[in-house]
């Protein structure tokens, strides 16, 4: 993958299907002193590419063996349109979630606040975390550990922030049945425990809790035995810890029925708390139905009574532990008293969204645009359900008469209603269509449908051709204006077809952005600020628009190997940056939200755009062009974190057009940038020595004795499974199963020296760090925590995170060093199990080996590390070796090693040989495993 390309996807997201300035951005003149688009004579190429759109002639183009795609004649594009089908092997349907997807939940009980507040917290509600939306959707709260809240009442309230649990959503009972999707992580925050009720409950007894009945619903009910309920209805519970999707899960028995027939699940979080309660105290309870709802699979309201508890205080059980359970779920039930759950719940959020965003952001609307924004909500349930629907999905294009879902009664009045008020666009037999939107409909028809339009149009029809060659023929028809009748002939076959407005995608798109605000972060876990510190002003944020316009024109064309496009959004990209440069705030600046803000600037996006230019450029070896951007983002990126990458590519482009003199030049002033660091900074280094040489130079530098130390190596042989370039490597491990170079590694290092270790990587040094500077991390510093949803301060990456906590840092580094280590981290665990916090993660890592690593590592050692983190974490934050191993002598004392494991054609890269040579420095045990395969025997 081209350097800089899956940073831009994320920063991107999901692709826009409709691009309001694209024309205009690919039409206006380039004010570029760069011409990638240059003719012999060195003047700019007048191409379609100018106008949006690439001719290319049939001639120049080949098809592709594997995928049957029609790709460019060149050397290049046909071997790496090759790499790609091949590494792919299969074909692979690729998803990404979008907002209306989410889920959310609540920060705090509603008995706490003011109605007020309530309202305000309504709004925020929408932001807490996010989940699959199935037909229906049970509420998500987080999970607390029992043990863990055993001691929160000891833990401290953060200014700013508050927990925030992280959870997995497919554990819901919505989904008993696994379906073979990943799981997806969410956050949001723990139920309040400070609320009047919940005290008084936690006054009482065990005893106080038969006889008490509280309301609920029967959700899930797709999965019941008998579809109807009568009112009144005689209900029991029963656990069903064998389901595969949530062992806590409890199924709702029809009472009244002779054989107990399922009528659904209790909620996922309240199943959660009164599951465990019915397990370790005998609790049973009975019920009735409440209510009968209109349609047969939504939630039906019940009423639940206990019946009785028997304690004992046997098996690890405790009466605090059985009130707090109980307290917990009237917290669940309460919250849901005016929140039931239904199949509108993804209408309900979008709804907030857009409350939430006009609220926060109305500076960055016109008149018109809010007025059309507020006017979703007076629409009918009906169409704000389809509307939400439609623009989740795919498309752009959909059939009337394939869209059927249960929670919409009338979806052709929808429809109408939607048209009227120009939230969709209607396919009729009279509409004139661009060519574009003709390929999307096209696209809709299936192959037996297209060849039957060809037999009509009496055009030349290969049974065997792909679907694509078929529209392939048609649309060729259509262009060249053989085929006039081809919108009609659609029509037939298809009839009303629909999609979202251009309108209603742009603004709707814009309120998206402004709500997640998640750029380059991960779509499950982002971070919100005050809206209106982010854009200032609407001219702001068009322009971070049209750059993101810009990075999705250029993505797009490297999947379709459109290269004049990419080098044209290359040019757009450098004149942007070149009349309006940037200067990025230094970190160590207090002005925090000017760091934050400047991701969310053009300029930002705009570099982003250049960086996969100049790696798209570098492999089709144009030096020379790469030069002058990287030039270009040195100059105007005077403070930015990404110079030392740069400065290290400036450095060898310049040598590959031979330029030696000038390259050391680069790498020796790189070296003098404070904003060069870790890999990059070793790599310049590499760079002047080899360089460096007389008569270029006749002083040996500094850091040469540095570098050249050596890094012990440890040779093992491994029978090979596959020996391809290209793929990871595969070998037979000791038992004779499948396994890579790093499990291989494991089990040598158990066999020859009784080692223990995990292949983690940065991941359990990121688990280790969070935990041991837990309170350092959330401590009281001013402006780093804008929301209560944020898993670390703003400042984490900067310099100013050590600067601004150093008087807090010290002591907790002195503590780790006289060997607290273990007990801040034990401590940590108990306090905060299951709080999301950046880096750290509570299901990859246990206790017990956490534990175990951090007593094997002498604390002096640790504590050099930390304090390496602390100090730049940004630069730190990969690299890592691969294995982190320890092993007892005796009772308690030990020993660590870190190891890097290299395949067979594996080199280390500067980032790892620089974290190598940094923990040889702290002290740490570290060497090289390289794996080779078995020589054979003669």
């Amino acid at each position: 993958m081209l350097t800089g390309r899956e940073s831009l996807s994320r920063l991107i997201g999901k692709r826009r299907r409709f691009l309001p300035n694209l024309q205009s951005i690919l039409s206006s003149p380039i004010r570029s002193s760069l011409n990638l688009l240059s003719d012999k004579n060195g003047g700019l190429t007048e191409t379609e590419s100018s106008k949006g759109k690439v001719e290319i002639s049939s001639s120049d183009l080949v098809t592709c063996p594997v995928c049957g795609s029609k790709v460019r004649g060149e050397d290049y594009t046909i071997n790496s349109h090759l790499d790609r089908c091949l590494s792919r092997r299969t074909k692979r349907k690729l998803t990404q979630r979008t907002l209306l997807e989410l889920n959310f939940g609540c920060s705090q009980s509603k008995l706490q606040i003011s109605s007020d507040e309530s309202e305000r917290l309504l709004s925020s509600d929408l932001r807490k975390n996010c989940s699959d939306y199935e037909e229906n959707v049970t509420r998500c709260f987080s999970k607390i550990d029992p043990r863990e809240e055993k001691s929160h009442d000891q833990c401290r309230q953060l200014p700013h922030t508050e927990s925030v649990k992280q959870i997995d959503v497919a554990g819901s009972a919505e989904n008993p049945i696994s379906d073979g999707r990943a799981n997806t992580m969410v956050y949001f925050s723990a139920l309040s425990t400070d609320n009047e009720e919940s005290r008084n409950h936690m006054d009482g007894t065990v005893d106080s809790i038969s006889g008490m009945a509280i309301d609920t619903f029967i959700v899930s009910r797709k999965f019941s035995d008998e579809k109807e309920v009568n009112l009144g209805a005689n209900i029991s519970l029963l656990r069903d810890p064998d389901n595969i999707k949530d062992s806590n899960a409890i199924k709702v028995l029809s009472a009244s029925s002779a054989c107990c027939k399922v009528l659904g699940y209790l909620p996922l979080e309240l199943a959660q708390y009164l599951s465990p309660l019915i397990e370790k105290y005998c609790l049973s309870f009975e019920g009735y139905v409440i209510s009968v709802p209109k349609r047969s699979l939504d939630a039906v309201p019940i009423q639940i009574v206990c019946q009785n508890i028997i304690f004992n205080g046997k098996n690890g059980c405790d009466e605090f532990e059985a009130l707090h359970l109980w307290q917990k779920a009237l917290q669940v039930v309460e919250f849901a008293k005016n929140r039931p759950p239904n199949t509108t719940k993804y209408q309900q959020n979008f709804c907030l969204l857009l409350k939430e965003v006009l609220t926060s952001s109305p500076h960055l609307f016109t008149k018109d645009e809010k007025k059309f924004i507020e006017s979703f909500t007076s629409l009918s349930e009906d169409s704000q359900r389809l509307f939400v629907r439609l623009y989740t999905r795919k498309g752009p294009w959909f059939r009337l008469s394939t869209i059927m879902y249960p929670e919409i009664c009338n979806p052709q009045q929808a429809v109408k209603e939607l048209s009227a008020t120009g939230y969709l666009y209607l396919f009729e037999d009279t509409t004139k269509l661009h060519d574009d939107e003709m390929k999307d409909l096209l696209s809709l028809l299936t192959v037996s449908e297209l060849r039957d339009i060809l037999c009509t149009l009496r055009k030349k029809c290969n049974h065997g051709s792909r679907k694509q060659n078929l529209i392939a023929s048609l649309l060729s028809c259509y262009k060249g204006g053989s085929c006039p009748v081809l919108q009609r002939l659609i029509w037939e076959r298809t009839e009303i077809c629909i999609r979202a407005s251009p309108e209603a995608e742009s603004l709707f798109w814009r309120a998206e952005t402004l709500f997640f605000l998640n750029g380059e972060q991960d779509q499950s876990a982002f971070l919100l600020v005050d809206l209106r510190i982010i854009f200032s002003n609407k001219s702001d944020l068009l322009a971070y628009e049209e750059a993101i316009e810009v990075a999705q024109v250029i993505d797009q064309s490297l999947d379709e190997n459109n290269f004049e496009l990419v080098l044209r959004c290359i040019m757009i990209a450098d004149s942007r940056i070149s009349c309006c440069p940037e200067k990025l705030i230094d970190s160590t600046s207090p002005d925090l939200m000017a760091i934050f803000r400047s991701c969310f600037s053009a300029s930002w996006v705009y570099s982003k755009v250049i960086l996969l230019g100049i790696s798209f450029l570098e492999c089709e070896r144009r030096y020379k062009d790469a030069i002058h951007l990287l030039r270009r983002l040195l100059d105007c990126f005077t403070c930015d974190a990404r110079r030392g990458y740069w400065t290290v590519r400036l450095s060898v482009d310049l040598e590959h057009i031979g330029c030696p003199n000038e390259s050391l030049s680069v790498a020796e002033a790189g070296l003098l940038d404070p904003w060069v660091r870790a890999g990059s900074r070793m790599a310049l280094q590499r760079r002047v020595l080899r360089l460096a040489k007389p008569p270029r130079r006749w002083k040996t530098p500094s850091f040469s004795e540095s570098l050249k130390r050596k890094i012990i190596e440890v040779h093992i042989q491994g029978r090979p499974l596959n020996c391809e370039a290209g793929r990871k490597s595969r070998f037979y491990g000791e038992d004779g199963e499948q396994c890579g170079v790093e499990q291989l590694a494991l089990q040598y290092y158990a066999t020859e020296g009784g080692w223990q270790g995990v292949h983690t990587e940065s991941g359990i040094w990121m688990t280790i760090f969070g935990l041991l500077m837990w309170d350092i991390l959330f401590s009281d510093v001013p402006n780093v925590f804008r929301t209560r949803f944020q898993t670390a301060p703003l400042d984490m990456d900067t310099d100013h995170f050590y600067l601004a906590r150093k008087s807090l840092i010290e002591p907790q580094l002195q503590k780790i060093h006289d060997g607290l280590a273990e007990e801040i981290l034990i401590t940590s665990w108990e306090l905060h199990m299951g709080t999301a916090c950046r880096g750290v993660n509570w299901d990859q890592h246990s206790l017990s080996d956490l534990r175990a690593a951090v007593s094997c590592i002498r604390g002096p050692c640790l504590a050099s590390l930390c304090r390496h983190l602390a100090q730049d974490y940004r630069s730190w934050l990969s690299g890592m070796p691969d294995l982190l191993l320890w092993r007892f002598h005796g009772d308690y004392k030990g020993e660590a090693k870190l190891v890097e494991v290299k395949g067979p054609r594996d080199q280390l890269s500067e980032q790892q040989r620089a974290w190598l040579l940094l923990l040889m420095d702290c002290g740490f045990n570290a060497e090289v495993c390289k794996v080779s395969p078995t020589v054979a025997s003669p």
